[in-house]
């Protein structure tokens, strides 16, 4: 059984950053985590940013320049740190993942975290 993990949510005011980080556990091959999704209550989940095996990240408009989406790949990890927060940035966000399991070996199969919550206060 796999499960991505996200971690770094919390409250924070406006300007302020937050660091999350998804990582996964249980029994897998490899790892490919693709992208941060949020979900604002009452609202559809977006996509926040990818990247690209090589590195290569894009951004939703409203948040290029103010998110980084990175990873370390030595620790199955991907990072989004958020800077200059806004209210609007207020969501559950969400890491999705392509995993190469034993099960599904040598296709991946696509799993989500279980989001967290991220609130900025004006």
């Amino acid at each position: 059984q796999v499960q991505l993990m996200e971690f770094g949510g919390g409250l924070v005011q406006a300007g302020g950053s937050l660091r999350l980080s998804c990582a996964a556990s249980g029994s897998f091959y490899n790892i490919n985590v693709r992208a941060w999704y949020r979900q604002a209550p009452g609202k559809q989940r977006e996509l926040v940013a990818t990247i690209t095996n090589s590195g290569s990240t894009t951004y939703l408009d409203s948040v290029k320049g103010r998110f980084t989406f990175s990873r370390d790949n030595a620790k199955n990890t991907v990072y989004l740190q958020m800077s200059s927060l806004k209210p609007e940035d207020t969501a559950v966000y969400y890491c999705n993942a392509d995993v190469q399991t034993p099960s599904t070996y040598p296709s991946y199969a696509n799993y989500w975290g279980q989001g967290t919550q991220v609130t900025v206060s004006s």
